[in-house]
């Protein structure tokens, strides 16, 4: 995901400091399927290490939803030579930090350090991707936390509702409608075999790409991958079967009821991924996003907010990179006196308004200086550029498709963002309302954004 949020002019200062990241990734595939990219970044004697599984909750099937952010938990169990809580505890002697997070296309472990203590970090990671051990009364009490977590993410939460709910209504078909999560009732029924199970499917060299970047030597890190990963066996992966969605036919309206101080709106569009890199629709759509909303001179917020005064807050998102069903959203909470119906007019006169009339050439301009700024920052973070790496590798792409999905962003024209508007029909839309009632305050009050794509 590219982040819209940085100013062009902090951009602009910052490509001086940019000439400091080296030259591209090197990348190694290992006998084994396993593949590694390495980015040398000199900045800082440091590195980060992630390792990127390809499953995720658009893996899983009814009645075993939550598998693979469960597992997630597990990995930190242990093994026969690193029992539970040595792998975290070894990091942080030799000065880092490690976690790891969930979401629907991929799981990903990772570990920040000193450069020169790279080598324990592949150590250990090659240890639990093959020797994963955990008893049963592990996975009981690591069972009541994720149980517990859901309460507070999602249960309690009126942002977690009405993510939980869009999915789950706008999608049939489609395995993205599973939350990551998992369903409660599907966590209840959980069993420790069904875990190991999806570890010895999963889990495996073949299904995994190492990413790191930092100070370190490419070569120099190929071989110690080769080194620690190499011995490890490929693992039969399950098939993975077409779970296409059924065309809609007619305009879905769900309502919830939940704690809430405020009523909230979200419309939501299926519309598509992008799956070649030369496809223009999901660039157009996520143009179209961004000038909706993504800063204060956005259409939306500037708009709804201060000018029509119909909400308190807005915002749109499309995530085009993913391997399950796409949605373009719409959210908002509408303001004092103003109800759930105003708004959704006022949102739907908002596409309506492009699809009939467009945008100008100074709102793409606008974008573009962000998309430019927001990419320029990304290079600041030795994380964030492995995230960028990781997440083209785990969802069909390569990092060599970097430059040519940001330029081809930068080539959408005003014409291709009207009829994107166009595309946005009754038939493909699902609205969801959260009517709010008394009761107990959530644990943790948010506005909702429409997705929920990782989970820690």
């Amino acid at each position: 995901m590219i982040s819209r949020t940085l100013s062009t002019v902090a951009g602009v200062v910052f490509l001086g400091v940019c000439g400091a990241v080296s030259a591209a990734p090197v990348e190694a595939v290992l006998d084994n399927g396993m593949k590694i990219v390495v980015q040398r970044d000199e900045r800082a004697p440091v590195a980060v290490s992630q390792l990127w599984y390809r499953v995720g909750s658009v893996d899983e099937v009814n009645g075993r939803t939550g598998l693979s952010h469960l597992l997630e938990h597990m990995m930190f169990k242990g093994t026969p030579t690193v029992p539970a809580g040595e792998f975290s505890r070894l990091i942080a002697q030799a000065g880092g930090k490690d976690n790891a997070f969930t979401s629907r296309d991929y799981t990903v472990y990772f570990q920040q350090l000193a450069a020169d203590k790279l080598p324990l970090a592949l150590k250990l990671e090659a240890d639990r991707m093959a020797n994963l051990s955990f008893k049963d009364s592990d996975f009981a009490s690591e069972l009541q936390v994720v149980k517990e977590e859901r309460r507070m993410r999602t249960d309690d939460q009126p942002a977690g509702i009405m993510a939980e709910t869009l999915f789950a209504n706008a999608f049939v078909a489609n395995p993205v409608r599973y939350p990551i999560i998992g369903w409660m009732d599907d966590l209840d029924h959980m069993q420790p075999d069904d875990l190991r199970q999806w570890y010895r499917h999963w889990y495996g060299p073949n299904n995994a790409t190492l990413v790191v970047v930092g100070d370190v030597d490419p070569q120099a890190v190929i071989a110690e991958a080769r080194r620690q990963f190499g011995p490890l066996k490929p693992v039969a992966l399950p098939e993975r079967r077409p779970q296409l969605e059924p065309e809609q036919k007619g305009i879905r309206r769900v309502s919830v009821k939940a704690v809430s101080p405020l009523p909230y709106l979200t419309l939501a569009w299926k519309v598509p991924r992008l799956e070649k890199v030369d496809e223009q629709p999901p660039y157009a759509l996520y143009m179209l996003s961004a000038i909706l909303d993504g800063q204060a001179a956005s259409r939306l917020p500037r708009r709804l907010v201060r000018e029509q005064r119909v909400a308190t807050d807005v915002s749109a998102s499309y995530d085009m990179l993913g391997r399950g069903g796409a949605l373009f959203s719409l959210t908002g909470v509408p303001a004092q006196g103003k109800t759930l119906a105003q708004l959704e007019q006022a949102l739907r006169q908002e596409i309506a308004r492009i699809a009939r009339d467009g945008v100008s050439e100074r709102e793409l301009e606008r974008v573009r200086l962000q998309l430019q700024a927001g990419r320029i920052y990304e290079k600041d973070s030795m994380f964030a550029q492995a995230m960028r790496i990781g997440n083209l590798e785990s969802i069909g792409f390569s990092w060599r498709d970097d430059d040519a999905i940001d330029a081809n962003l930068a080539k959408v024209n005003a014409k291709q963002v009207q009829q994107a508007a166009r595309t946005l029909v009754d038939d493909r839309l699902t609205v969801v309302t959260l009517l709010p009632q008394q009761g107990a305050k959530p644990r943790m009050p948010a506005m909702p954004q429409g997705d929920q794509s990782h989970v820690r």
